[in-house]
């Protein structure tokens, strides 16, 4: 089978019948901060993440290995309910007061989440 012909097919079946619930929808994303600023960086995403609907979870964590690194990670019921969370009012501040801190950004991975500790896989 041709390459593309397997992708589409493969796609197609991840996607599930007519009709089915649409996967949930993930991010994975490495920030690097300004030399000093990890922790007020963390502190700061992790108190803007209260209310932010469709999110099913958003940690924050240290990179173990560089002092000035975190990496976030998220899941959503869909990426529409990610794109709606940055027009949030809250989220837009949190933004505003983070730029100061943000050196640049690394590797940025979007998922299909399946399920896990405190997450429901969705069904048909």
């Amino acid at each position: 089978m041709a390459r593309r012909g397997f992708i589409a097919g493969s796609a197609a079946m991840a996607a599930g019948p007519a009709g089915a619930a649409q996967p949930m929808y993930g991010l994975i994303g490495k920030m690097l901060t300004k030399p000093g600023q990890r922790d007020a960086l963390i502190g700061l995403l992790a108190e803007a993440t209260g209310a932010m609907p469709g999110c099913l979870s958003y940690i924050v964590a240290a990179d173990a290995q560089d002092a000035d690194a975190i990496w976030i990670t998220e899941v959503w019921d869909s990426p529409a309910s990610h794109q709606a969370s940055l027009k949030l009012p809250g989220v837009q501040a949190a933004i505003a007061r983070a730029r100061p801190l943000i050196a640049g950004f690394g590797e940025r991975f979007e998922t299909i989440p399946m399920g896990g500790v405190g997450l429901t896989p969705k069904s048909a």
